[in-house]
């Protein structure tokens, strides 16, 4: 009974890791006049965090299969827990900066682990169900996260940092329900093997699609809220609520990711889902109206669902025996390190132009990275099935 009680308890874990951001996605544009800062700025609320949980994953990767899974587990979910609340209590852009930048070394430790034991745990098809499932929570957490975020700063732009203090009583029943997966014989690698292994190619170009993958989601996460609000005079609770759509569109494509995967191959599903992205990301620069603005929220949704498992379970299997906990770590922080470059790139285009050309900046970077992954067609081939 324990051990059905596995794949539940990892599913609730990466909502909590995920939920640091899509939380707070739709309250960005109301954040600016009570921080006293600028809407090019406030993408910093998201961006600290995702620097800091890049920046910890890098320890994260050389700890991760010399420690138990636990052990890195339930202390950053304690960090999550905490500073996610303090920063309830911030007045200020610097001091929400300062306990941002401490829950992403918590966050750090998190969706990595997570992930590892799941490729501990599963194998073949069963690995992509798992992941799929994974992924459709996350899903199900893009919908819930921004609305829950919505409605908590209706009461007050800081409320929604209580949500974060859910991960303490997380961590505790984790201690108790969850496996410790690292067997004592995968811990031998060096700091020098692990970089050794990372210049595969085939490692290295996954880390490549995590970033992206990201990178783009940032763009939605991050400029969606400002259309909803600017164009059609969306309250907090009514961005986080249409924000939540791709999340609907990612859960449904995330749950049949054993069968999509098994019918097609993870390259075809990896080359089409970057494709739909860049299409919904193109499609804002001619959206005028709100029907449209919707249809390609959900529309990114899908292209995210059919890229996310499959991406998340490669991590798992390019990895060489022994050193899945930190290859499937510095995948994760390319996937921070999307989220955080997102922002950062992007504000500086804002600054200089205007959101169509934010849109269609992400937009042909999505078909770049789908024609790339064509051209590198056969370097996953031997990992279908």
């Amino acid at each position: 009974m324990k051990g059905n009680l596995n794949l539940p308890l990892i599913c609730v874990v990466a909502f909590f890791s995920m939920s640091a951001g899509a939380l707070l996605g739709p309250v960005l544009p109301f954040m600016v006049e009570p921080l006293n800062t600028s809407r090019e700025a406030v993408g910093l609320v998201l961006g600290m965090y995702t620097f800091s949980t890049a920046l910890s994953m890098i320890f994260v990767s050389f700890i991760t299969d010399r420690v138990g899974r636990k052990k890195i587990l339930v202390p950053c979910l304690l960090i999550n827990g905490i500073a996610g609340l303090a920063c309830y209590f911030s007045t200020d852009m610097t001091s929400l900066l300062v306990l941002r930048f401490v829950q992403g070394i918590g966050i750090a430790g998190m969706l990595p682990i997570v992930m590892t034991m799941i490729g501990e745990l599963y194998t073949g098809l069963d690995r992509v169900n798992a992941m799929g499932k994974m992924s459709m929570t996350t899903g199900i957490g893009a919908v819930s996260a921004p609305l829950i975020g919505g409605i908590l700063a209706s009461y007050g732009w800081n409320v929604p940092f209580l949500f974060y203090g859910l991960s303490i009583p997380l961590a505790i029943i984790v201690v108790f329900a969850l496996p410790e997966t690292n067997p004592h014989e995968n811990r031998t690698h060096n700091t020098e093997s692990i970089i050794k292994t990372l210049a595969e190619f085939r490692i290295l170009y996954t880390i490549v699609l995590s970033f992206s993958i990201f990178f783009l989601l940032y763009t939605i996460v991050i400029y969606v809220p400002f259309i909803l609000k600017d164009n059609f005079g969306f309250s907090v609770k009514e961005a986080g609520l249409a924000l939540g759509i791709q999340g609907i569109a990612m859960a449904m494509i995330s749950s049949r990711a054993r069968s999509f995967s098994a019918r097609y191959g993870k390259q075809k599903l990896l080359i089409a889902g970057f494709i739909i992205t860049g299409i919904a990301l193109g499609g804002f620069i001619f959206a005028t109206s709100l029907p449209l603005v919707l249809v390609l929220i959900f529309l990114f949704g899908i292209g995210f669902g059919m890229v996310q498992p499959q991406l998340n379970t490669l991590a798992t299997q390019v990895a060489p025996p022994g050193m899945m906990g930190s290859i499937v770590s510095v995948f994760n922080i390319m996937k921070y390190a999307g989220q955080t470059a997102a922002p950062l790139v992007l504000a500086v285009v804002l600054f200089n132009s205007d959101l169509q050309i934010v849109f269609g900046t992400s937009c042909t970077f999505a078909f770049l990275i789908a024609f790339s992954t064509y051209f590198f067609k056969d370097i996953y081939e031997s990992l279908d099935g």
